[in-house]
């Protein structure tokens, strides 16, 4: 791994508990990620991002000021951080949190001058102003959702308008706080705030996301240029591939480019794979039509034991955790992965 090619780490300091929030948000909303909601340019994006297939459509709107950026999601980073970390220790916790800007900055590794103060102000409202809208068909019905990432900031100051932000007070949305409660949270290596460019900070979500603690995962260039949301152009996004893996200093996983097959792959440097236990049983069901259940959930033609064998794969990828009850866990998984689906077809 080529460290040089990461930021120098400003405040070296014990490994901090760190959560992805687009893909805590995004594993209960939009679990495939397809589509990104933060900008990979500084420049202002005020351009709406719209999506449709087959009668429905996903819609992000920025504010006159811009679509909120990857930088600017360092905040919501921080902010589930703490709101995580208060989980851990068994606090109570709320929509609203109050958040001391000084720690903020160094926890991302950016400086603390006047300058990055004044964009944490920028980000705040960048982060309020954009919105998502989505229509879910099911059946005969239309449903339509509208949410933010933020729902209000506000920021405190000492010695007026030209002085230093003291804090900064967030109350995020439902849907993003329904998220953490539901853990539906990944851990980020710290060096994601080292790395440079925009763009490999979105190729490193994605291998975290899709590649997780597998032992690899392939994709092709152009699905992966679709789901980074780069602006820029395939041949381009290419050259940007080739360069990380060239000097291969992604955190946490390793990248492969194949020039006859344009694919990527991603492969994990932890042996997460290897390390798992194995639990001596497996979950069983305690009533006889828990199948049948699951057969009214899944596309029709699909095998629901090859669902079930997915479903212990996950339980066991996930550390087994216990289930109180296992028939409502599977048809809770069935749910999931249908309405997984359904985004992708809409995608």
């Amino acid at each position: 791994m080529t460290v040089n090619q990461l930021l120098p780490e400003k405040y070296p300091t014990p490994d901090l508990f760190i959560c992805d929030v687009a893909d805590a948000v995004l594993k209960d909303i939009m679990p495939q990620m397809e589509h990104p909601f933060y900008a990979l340019s500084k420049k202002p994006e005020t351009n709406i991002r719209r999506y449709e297939h087959n009668g429905n459509w996903l819609e992000i709107t920025p504010s006159v000021k811009g679509l909120a950026t990857i930088y600017d999601k360092d905040v919501l980073i921080y902010a589930i951080s703490q709101i995580m970390a208060k989980l851990n220790r068994g606090e109570r916790v709320d929509r609203r949190i109050r958040i001391n800007c000084h720690e903020l900055l160094m926890f991302t590794n950016r400086g603390t001058s006047g300058k990055d103060y004044s964009a944490l102000c920028e980000a705040v409202d960048r982060l309020a102003g954009t919105r998502i809208s989505t229509n879910i068909t099911a059946g005969d019905e239309e449903e339509y959702n509208n949410f933010g990432l933020i729902d209000q900031g506000s920021i405190r100051r000492k010695n007026g308008l030209n002085g230093r932000l003291l804090w900064l007070e967030l109350t995020i949305s439902d849907w993003v706080f329904d998220a953490i409660r539901n853990n539906a949270v990944l851990t980020l290596n710290r060096d994601y705030f080292r790395l440079r460019k925009p763009l490999e900070r979105r190729i490193y979500e994605i291998a975290r996301k899709h590649c997780g603690q597998q032992k690899q995962w392939p994709v092709s260039l152009e699905l992966l240029h679709k789901k980074s949301g780069s602006q820029s152009p395939v041949k381009k996004f290419r050259l940007i591939i080739k360069n990380i893996v060239k000097h291969d200093h992604l955190p946490d996983y390793l990248i492969e480019y194949n020039e006859h097959t344009d694919q990527v792959t991603f492969k994990n440097r932890t042996q997460w794979w290897k390390d798992k236990k194995r639990p001596e049983r497996r979950p069983f069901f305690r009533n006889a039509d828990t199948h049948e259940k699951a057969k009214a959930i899944i596309p029709r033609g699909e095998d629901v034991y090859a669902w079930e064998s997915d479903w212990v794969n996950y339980w066991i990828d996930t550390d087994c955790p216990p289930l109180k009850d296992p028939d409502a866990a599977f048809l809770g998984f069935c749910k999931g992965r249908e309405a997984k689906k359904r985004q992708e077809r809409l995608l």
